[in-house]
């Protein structure tokens, strides 16, 4: 039984990534996971009690391994730029990738406290790594410097989303010029 219900559980929350994916956070109702999972809406309701809380375990389920990549390329690189590199790269390259799709659009919405705080648990650790590679730099305000790269990360990731003009390979080219140059600045 218990099997049974993480398995129904697992299958809720696929369904909520392909609605966030395709529709942002105003697709993920409850009717609409009903509908995805074969459930009844009644159902639903005994695994998650509002969408906040789909949102909030797709957080701690999603970000920490989202962030787990960035880590490890960041780990891979040689030097302190190197690493600025790898975290700007390895964010920009999975936006096409479903599941980061989903936590992208459940940051670009507006969060419950509980979910917000599962998203800075898992960034805290990226930040915590960007900060140590911009000391390493010999910068003068890194924390500050960190979250004015994450804005980088941020626009570029929505510039790609659009699908505008550019290729993502050459949003992604630009951002990484433009956060070197600001890291050496």
């Amino acid at each position: 039984m218990a099997e049974h219900r993480s398995m129904q559980r697992g299958a809720l929350l696929d369904a909520a990534r392909s609605l966030l994916s395709e529709g942002g956070t105003e697709a993920l109702t409850f009717p609409a996971l009903a509908e995805r999972t074969g459930l009844a809406r009644s159902s639903v309701y005994e695994y998650f009690r509002s969408r906040a809380a789909v949102v909030e375990e797709l957080c701690e389920v999603d970000f920490p391994v989202w962030a787990a990549e960035v880590a490890a390329a960041m780990e891979g690189a040689e030097s302190p730029e190197g690493k600025v590199e790898a975290y700007v790269r390895r964010q920009l390259a999975l936006v096409g990738d479903r599941r980061h799709r989903a936590v992208v659009a459940i940051s670009a919405s507006e969060l419950d406290a509980g979910a917000r705080e599962k998203i800075r648990a898992a960034h805290g650790g990226l930040i915590a790594m960007i900060v140590e590679a911009l000391d390493d730099l010999g910068h003068e305000q890194p924390r500050m410097a960190a979250m004015l790269l994450q804005g980088i990360v941020d626009a570029a990731v929505r510039r790609i989303e659009l699908g505008v003009a550019e290729q993502p390979g050459a949003i992604t080219e630009a951002a990484v010029a433009m956060a070197l140059r600001g890291v050496r600045g």
